[in-house]
């Protein structure tokens, strides 16, 4: 089973990015973030055409996040447990059930968090204590189970061309890095390092001064693997070619392939 998390930045403007992707790489499971519509407005007949189940979980102008499965999608979660008062659309989780089994997904797309300092910071880390709380419940369910998305989390200094640009960052305080450590300790793995250590994989590039020509990237875009996901693992990938093509988003995708019928 092929699982993969792409921040299109507008599902409307990327659309048949959206369409070549889905054609060349022959995902199961697409992880959406930053869709930018409401679920009315998601073109989901576009996407059904190509083969998959939709669920979205849509807001206006901004966040959005969506699953698209070859297979229904059951289970299904919309907006992360914790704060009742929490109307940005940023979470949705379902389960994907096969011959031989099952598998639940999420699509994440984490704050932010900038500027440091601000109200939209102390949201930043309060999401990520409400996401590990939530995990920790889904890892008591004993299931295989990927959580994937667009982190806002530069993870390791190696995990950015150049570390001291990002010094001030949301993406790449300590405060951000300590809490993805918490999650990586409920015992998940990070399936592109997993399968990858070294420097100079990126899965973001700004749109300014060139930096994808000059491969000034960050990895913030994570697949991370419950125990029973780790056993099934055989490889993990970031498709670099997607940032090449005409009008990208500055996300692509990423991603991981399940020893799962």
């Amino acid at each position: 089973m092929k699982i993969a998390t792409w921040n299109v930045n507008s599902i409307k403007q990327r659309l048949d990015h959206l369409a070549t992707f889905v054609k060349s790489a022959d995902p199961d499971v697409v992880c959406l973030q930053e869709l930018k519509c409401v679920d009315e407005a998601f073109p989901r007949a576009e996407v059904e055409a190509l083969g998959y189940n939709v669920v979205t979980h849509g807001q206006k102008a901004y966040n959005g996040v969506a699953i698209l499965s070859k297979r229904p999608l059951e289970d299904v979660r919309r907006g992360l447990p914790g704060d009742e008062s929490d109307e940005q659309a940023r979470y949705l989780e379902g389960v994907v059930s096969t011959a031989t089994g099952a598998v639940r997904v999420a699509s994440i797309y984490l704050p932010n968090g900038n500027p440091v300092g601000t109200p939209k910071f102390d949201y930043k880390l309060a999401w990520m204590d409400r996401l590990r709380a939530h995990a920790k419940a889904l890892l008591a369910l004993e299931e295989p189970l990927v959580l994937c998305g667009d982190y806002n989390v530069i993870p390791e200094p190696k995990d950015a061309l150049d570390p001291a640009a990002w010094a001030n960052d949301a993406l790449f305080q300590p405060e951000s890095r300590a809490k993805f450590r918490e999650l990586i300790n409920l015992g998940f793995l990070d399936a592109v390092r997993a399968c990858n250590d070294q420097p100079g994989l990126y899965s973001f590039w700004d749109y300014q001064a060139g930096a994808f020509q000059r491969n000034n990237g960050i990895r913030i875009d994570h697949l991370l693997l419950s125990a029973q996901a780790q056993d099934r693992l055989r490889t993990a990938s970031i498709r670099k070619e997607v940032r090449g093509w005409d009008k990208p988003s500055d996300h692509v995708p990423v991603m991981v392939d399940l020893d799962i019928e």
